[in-house]
């Protein structure tokens, strides 16, 4: 079997592989470890979802194994190392879905500028009248310069929104800034003077509990928050007292681990906190940039190692007499 996929693509993307090479299709297979050890020890290419991770263990069965394959950003259950020792690559769409992710914040900037369209979406015809706020001339802080934010910066200045921001990884004079129309300012600074911040900041483990209560307490009062990072970037109880004094009037994140604000947690009965199970990356154009992504990188793959055998086989056949 050449190809493994146990997360579906589009399915012109699929009829497009299986034209080409061996597929077979078992989404069954990600919560049955054992049949999947099995299929996969003559697989050349999976597609794998998150909750498969690609451990030294998992290689070890997968001994003909050249690429896998997500449909979503983040290796943190990718044992990348391992990977590259097996000479397995990894293949990631990583730009696929920076445009759904930005289009996620700006609803959900506009949800929480505007929270009475909730109660209606919700079902309730009757809901009580609340004042909103516009975007246009807000200040609007860009937490971190991932693609996404540069997508959501282009989008927020052509609604009039102020654009200034900040992020520990890019140096204040860096021609991103002016080229985004972004004013870089310090975290205190973003912080005391926003109405509203998004976050996108890169994944990375020295930022762990990074939003504390050091950075919270310059908060502008009323402050709205929308994010697509990873909810560890957060300190769970310096965030609860934030959404509980007034300094934040509401967040809304999307993709939070589990058990960020489960029961038994500071977060749990906070009513002015909204969690989205990973939206932002799921639209239709978003999976079919994914999709066709990660098929032309697996069929190049697949046909590159074919080639490297048939030379090497070419190169073995002895000399003809002549």
């Amino acid at each position: 079997m050449d190809i493994l996929l146990l997360e579906r693509l589009v399915p012109e993307a699929e009829s497009w592989l299986a034209e080409r090479h061996a597929l077979q299709i078992r989404p069954e297979l990600a919560t049955d470890l054992s049949a999947l050890r099995k299929a996969v020890y003559k697989t050349q290419a999976a597609v794998l979802p998150r909750k498969v991770a690609i451990t030294r263990e998992f290689l070890d069965f997968a001994p003909m194994l050249k690429a896998v394959a997500r449909m979503h950003v983040g290796t943190d259950n990718t044992d990348l190392e391992a990977c590259r020792e097996r000479k397995v690559r990894v293949i990631q769409a990583t730009t696929a879905n920076v445009r759904s992710n930005a289009e996620y914040l700006l609803a959900a900037l506009l949800l929480l500028f505007r929270r009475g369209i909730g109660a209606p979406l919700a079902g309730d015809r009757h809901a009580e009248v609340r004042i909103g706020r516009e975007l246009n001339g807000s200040v609007i802080g860009i937490f971190g310069l991932a693609p996404t934010g540069h997508a959501l910066a282009l989008m927020l200045h052509s609604l009039g929104a102020r654009l200034i921001g900040y992020d520990p990884a890019v140096h204040h004079t860096a021609p991103i800034w002016p080229r985004l129309q972004v004013k870089p300012v310090s975290l205190q600074e973003m912080m005391a003077q926003s109405d509203a911040i998004s976050v996108q900041m890169m994944d990375a483990s020295r930022y762990k509990g990074f939003i504390n209560d050091k950075v919270l307490a310059h908060c502008k009062r009323g402050q709205v928050w929308v994010g697509i990072s990873r909810s560890q970037l957060f300190d769970v109880d310096a965030l609860a007292h934030a959404l509980s004094d007034g300094r934040i009037e509401a967040a809304m994140l999307d993709g939070a681990e589990t058990g960020f604000a489960s029961r038994g947690t500071p977060l749990h009965d906070k009513q002015n906190l909204f969690l989205t199970p990973r939206l932002g990356s799921h639209t239709r154009e978003a999976r079919l940039r994914a999709s066709w992504y990660v098929a032309h990188r697996i069929h190049e793959t697949l046909s590159a190692a074919r080639e490297a055998s048939a030379e090497a086989s070419e190169a073995t056949q002895p000399m003809p007499l002549v």
